[in-house]
């Protein structure tokens, strides 16, 4: 505990700048690099720079957490082989946008990446059979590869794990405090009694403060609806009601969503913006630096994000790896204590079969260095935290995350999954929608009917736009 109080006067000390540094998603998401970073504006690099006789490599990147690790990794495959790799890395929330602009110019990207089935749909047509690949061949399974009859159109690479992630430290000592809902952490295993533990930790947010020694405000962190942080709720919260529509339909997609578990979404929703950091009327300006500034620096025990957001948090405050866990997201569903964790894939690598023979070539041979490499497989393992899947990984390079181990522990016992359904969202302008209604909602602004309006009228509209 002396460690803890230490560490936190330190970092109350640098709170400020810490705060300042973190100036919003498009700042460090719009990087840019590889093993000479480019001037042009597509970074796709000139001739002149690449390995005379060779192809070179042009990679847009979705996932802005691992921008600098791309990039990182990109200058150490040239740096061995003298082959170009340039990295880009698209804002946050403007990947689509950005891959179609790209793709329109000469320079184009050699290797992109699709969400699943929808976004395959979209793209089909850039996509470079990858079945005689020695990528592909390094698939632990068909489950990873997106197909188009006997063609695989797109690989899985990282296999992710969301949730409710918590302070555990803080989460413990709320158990022991006088009148605790609950005893244990264990005891959290549906909607009702997750809502009792988060309205009293909200009530007595400073009492739980000297509890922990953490200097808790709130139980969970600001529900940050700009670009940077809405995926978190009008996609992944979203997952949510439909798995579990899917579920009761026995289905796996739909053109028409009923929407019958929205009063469930409506309830975590609520949970979501009335306990926490801040006001409903705020969250159209909050970010997702705000909100992993707030579980990092202690201020909120609840945070919905991800096991990709593992090195965010702990790079951002004073929480170790003994400080955190990670729950499932419960709603209030019929059987839920029976929930694990939500687990899948929304990343797939595609390679542009519009690229020159050379350049196809030079990107199918740096993913298989990616994949079984030592320093390729230490970075995805180690430095970027994925779980792959991968055959060549299972000698020795399993990512040390806490969250993982909780999703292991789930599984082991005998917890089920919740499915990544929202890969069969009708669109981006669907979600968009989804997104709008929500925070107009929150601020008082909306109405939750607004919400499900988007959320089932606009489903359809959208998947019958997608599918003319």
């Amino acid at each position: 505990m002396k460690k803890k109080l230490v560490s936190l006067m330190l970092v109350v000390s640098m709170a400020g700048a810490l705060l300042a540094g973190c100036g919003g998603d498009d700042d460090k998401d719009a990087n840019k690099g590889g093993n000479n970073t480019p001037g042009t504006e597509n970074n796709g690099g000139s001739d002149d720079q690449q390995t005379a006789g060779s192809g070179k490599v042009y990679y847009l990147n979705f996932k802005p957490e691992q921008a600098d690790a791309w990039v990182d990794l990109a200058a150490a495959y040239t740096a061995e082989t003298g082959v170009q790799v340039d990295v880009v890395t698209a804002a946050s929330g403007t990947y689509e946008e950005q891959l179609k602009s790209e793709m329109a110019k000469s320079d184009a990207p050699t290797l992109f990446q699709v969400n699943g089935p929808v976004g395959l749909a979209t793209w089909k047509d850039y996509c470079y059979d990858m079945s005689g690949s020695e990528v592909y061949g390094q698939l632990k399974s068909d489950e990873f590869a997106l197909k188009d009859g006997s063609s695989v159109l797109g690989i899985a690479y990282v296999i992710e794990t969301y949730g409710l992630i918590y302070n555990k430290t803080a989460l413990e000592a709320y158990c022991g405090m006088d009148n605790a809902v609950v005893s244990s952490i264990d005891e959290i295993n549906n909607f009702e009694t997750l809502k009792a533990v988060a309205d009293d930790i909200q009530a007595r947010a400073s009492e739980l403060a000297d509890a922990s020694g953490f200097p808790i405000e709130a139980a969970f962190t600001s529900a940050g609806m700009d670009s940077s942080s809405d995926w978190r709720f009008k996609t992944h919260l979203a997952n949510l009601p439909i798995y579990y529509e899917y579920e009761a339909d026995g289905i796996g997609s739909t053109e028409a969503i009923k929407g019958t578990f929205l009063d469930n979404y409506k309830n975590i929703w609520d949970l979501y913006t009335t306990d926490a950091t801040c006001a409903g009327s705020m969250l159209s300006g909050k970010t997702g630096d705000d909100a992993v500034a707030e579980f990092g620096l202690g201020q909120a025990v609840f945070y919905q994000n991800g096991t990709w957001a593992y090195g965010d948090i702990t790079n951002a405050g004073i929480l170790t790896d003994d400080d955190l866990g990670m729950m499932p997201i419960y709603i209030g569903a019929a059987g839920e204590e029976n929930q694990g964790l939500c687990t899948g894939s929304e990343n797939y690598w595609c390679v542009n079969k519009n690229a020159s023979e050379d350049d196809i070539q030079a990107t199918l041979d740096f993913l298989n260095w990616v994949v079984t490499s030592d320093t390729g497989r230490d970075s995805l393992a180690n430095t970027m935290g994925f779980v792959t899947p991968f055959k060549a990984f299972d000698d020795g390079y399993t990512a040390a995350n806490p969250f993982i181990e909780d999703d292991n522990e789930y599984i082991a016992a005998g917890k089920i999954p919740v499915k990544w359904c929202f890969t069969t969202m009708p669109s981006e302008a669907w979600k968009d929608g989804v997104g709008s209604a929500l925070t107009a909602y929150a601020a008082g602004t909306g109405s939750w009917d607004d919400v499900v309006t988007a959320f089932v009228d606009g489903w359809a509209t959208e998947y019958a736009a997608a599918n003319e």
